[in-house]
């Protein structure tokens, strides 16, 4: 696993495979290996190259406070791919977004208007297939520019039932 982690202010590049207690990586290109256990919640013994240390790890905000041998650390740490990810996500939300539907079925509920206000993930429209209700829900927030289905309607997979902008 990939990680970039910003520890005091400072950015290493940690690259680190889990087995059991048995950490094995690199931190900024060097080698390391080390077997840690959680002894409490919160409270790591960790053993590096013979050397043991109790680590205390605590949620701060959006980022890790750290103490290890008497000295605080804050760290933040993140996965590059899911920066990515979320990046492109971000893009593909922007502008004109059409809502679609998941599979052949009946449109038995209309949830919003041509018009209203939605939040990203919200539900627009209630599908039936097989017996079984699925809420369409908005790709992005934004407003409704229209809707081209109607109650009782079918549809097919991937047909298009409404846009938001």
């Amino acid at each position: 696993m990939k990680l970039a982690v910003k520890l005091n202010a400072r950015d290493h590049a940690i690259d680190v495979s889990i087995e059991g207690n048995r950490l094995r990586g690199t931190v900024d290109g060097n080698a390391i290996e080390a077997d840690a256990v959680e002894v409490s919640p919160g409270i790591y013994s960790v053993l590096i190259g013979g050397c043991a240390f109790e680590v205390r790890v605590e949620a701060c905000g959006a980022g890790l406070q750290i103490n290890m041998d008497g000295r605080e650390y804050s760290a933040t740490i993140r996965d590059p791919r899911q920066w990515h990810r979320r990046d492109a996500s971000e893009m593909e939300t922007q502008g004109r977004q059409k809502v679609a539907a998941p599979m052949p079925g009946k449109i038995v509920r209309l949830l919003v208007r041509a018009g209203d206000q939605v939040e990203a993930g919200q539900g627009v429209v209630v599908v039936e297939a097989m017996k079984m209700q699925n809420e369409v829900r908005a790709p992005k927030s934004g407003k409704v520019e229209k809707l081209l289905v109607s109650e009782g309607q079918a549809v097919t997979a991937g047909e298009t039932l409404g846009f938001i902008t």
